[in-house]
C-alpha cells in the first residue's frame, strides 16, 4: 500500500472512532446535563457539587458506550486495568470540567442557570479533548495483530529489514531422496 494510501485508511479510521466518541459523548452529554439540571433544581446541593455528582453518572454511562460499541474491537483482557485508567482519566476530565464551572461561578459570580449551563458545556467540551486522547491511548489500547499498515512503514530499519529477508534454502537431504 503507498504511503497516501495507508494515510488514507488511518484517517478514515481515525475519523470512525471520532464519530463512535461523539456519538457516546453526546449521548453522555445529555445524561450529564440532565442529571445536573434534575439535581440543581431538586436539591440543596451547590452548583459545583450538582455537576461533580452528574458527571459521575456521565462516566459510567460513557463507559458502557465506550467499550461496547466505539472500543469494542479492542483489548479486552486487562478489564481491571482498563476500568482503574478509565476512572482515573475520568477524574482528571471531571476536574478540568468542575474547575471551568468553579471558575465562572466562583470566580466571575456568573451562577444563573443559563450561565452554569453554558460553563458546564465549555468545561465538558475541553475535559472531552482530554478524555478522547487519554482513551484512546492508554485505556482502550489496540490489539498488535490490528496494527495498521501505516504502522508497519514506521517500523525501526533493522525491524523492517528482518521482516524483508529472505529466509534461508534448505538443500535436501541427499541419503533421503
Amino acid at each position: 500500500m503507498s504511503e497516501r494510501g495507508a494515510l488514507r485508511t488511518r484517517l478514515d479510521l481515525l475519523a470512525r472512532e471520532v464519530a463512535k466518541f461523539g456519538a457516546v459523548g453526546a449521548m453522555g452529554l445529555l445524561v450529564n446535563m440532565g442529571a445536573f439540571n434534575l439535581i440543581r433544581h431538586t436539591t440543596e446541593l451547590p452548583v459545583v457539587r450538582a455537576s461533580l455528582l452528574a458527571t459521575f453518572v456521565a462516566v459510567l454511562f460513557n463507559y458502557v458506550g465506550y467499550r461496547y460499541w466505539t472500543y469494542r474491537d479492542r483489548d479486552k483482557t486487562g478489564r481491571t486495568r482498563e476500568l482503574t485508567l478509565f476512572l482515573l482519566f475520568s477524574a482528571v476530565g471531571a476536574v478540568i470540567e468542575t474547575g471551568v464551572l468553579y471558575l465562572a461561578t466562583y470566580g466571575f459570580d456568573w451562577n444563573t442557570p443559563v450561565q452554569s449551563n453554558v460553563f458546564k458545556i465549555v468545561g465538558i467540551g475541553i475535559a472531552t479533548l482530554f478524555r478522547f486522547w487519554s482513551y484512546r491511548t492508554w485505556v482502550f489500547k489496540t490489539l498488535p495483530d490490528k496494527a495498521l499498515p501505516a504502522e508497519e512503514a514506521a517500523l525501526p530499519a533493522e525491524r523492517f529489514l528482518e521482516q524483508r529477508r529472505p529466509t534461508e534454502t534448505v538443500e535436501p537431504d541427499p541419503v533421503r531422496n
